[in-house]
């Protein structure tokens, strides 16, 4: 028979516990919109047990933050198998699932919100570009991007990041269809950036190389030739 008595959590147990459901509720709403008396209720305990463990609601945003931060960066890996199209169309699908699921919070995040400007947030931050940008690169199959790589690789980051937050205000555009042009956004920059210097003509012509008629960037070839004639 239960006694009904809760088991005590001990503190890092609790800790995490309260990350949890901070960033649960913070994917939901805004951060500045979500109280610290909101998740002590939603964890079962006492406001004061809350600043137990963490000083105030910015230290508890900054903690749940590192975990959404390292689920984000964990979301760019992926096995060096079959085209890069279809890699890079695998990985904007795990990237806009987590865009869809922390809406709220993703928004807060880039445009802001009660931790934004921090140095512990901007660390986090380019610490999701930084895993990112080196994940691209080794598809790529490059250990040290030349100016131009570096320019693309970077500037593409930023549009994925840009074009969520734009896709978040309505969802207006069906998520495939984004995920698809995000990946033919990637092989664009490459070619206008390949017009101009050898080495870039020389990564995409590696890139295509690899690519089927039927594999997003053979779509997007297919798609310009038709335009062109």
């Amino acid at each position: 028979m239960s006694t009904g008595v809760r088991r005590r959590m001990g503190v890092e147990e609790r800790r995490q516990q309260l990350i949890g459901v901070a960033l649960d509720l913070f994917s939901r709403r805004s951060p500045d919109e979500v109280s610290i008396d909101e998740i002590a209720s939603a964890a079962g305990i006492s406001r004061p047990l809350v600043y137990h463990y963490f000083p105030g609601k910015l230290s508890l945003y900054e903690a749940a933050l590192q975990r959404a931060s390292e689920d984000l960066a964990s979301r760019f890996t992926e096995p060096h198998e079959g085209p890069l199209g279809a890699r890079l169309l695998r990985v904007m699908g795990r990237f806009f699932d987590f865009v869809d699921e922390h809406g709220p919070g993703f928004s807060a995040l880039m445009r802001g919100g009660p931790a934004v400007g921090s140095t512990t947030t901007n660390a986090l931050v380019d610490s999701v570009r930084q895993a990112a940008y080196d994940q691209i690169l080794s598809h790529l199959g490059v250990t040290e991007a030349s100016p131009r790589l570096e320019l693309v690789v970077r500037s593409w980051i930023s549009l994925a990041e840009s074009t969520a937050l734009i896709w978040l205000d309505g969802r207006r555009i069906p998520r495939p269809e984004l995920e698809r042009q995000l990946v033919h956004d990637f092989a664009a920059l490459a070619a206008v950036s390949a017009a101009y210097d050898e080495e870039m003509a020389a990564v995409l012509r590696g890139i295509l190389r690899e690519e089927p008629a039927e594999s997003p960037l053979g779509e997007l070839v297919g798609r310009l030739v038709a335009l062109a004639s």
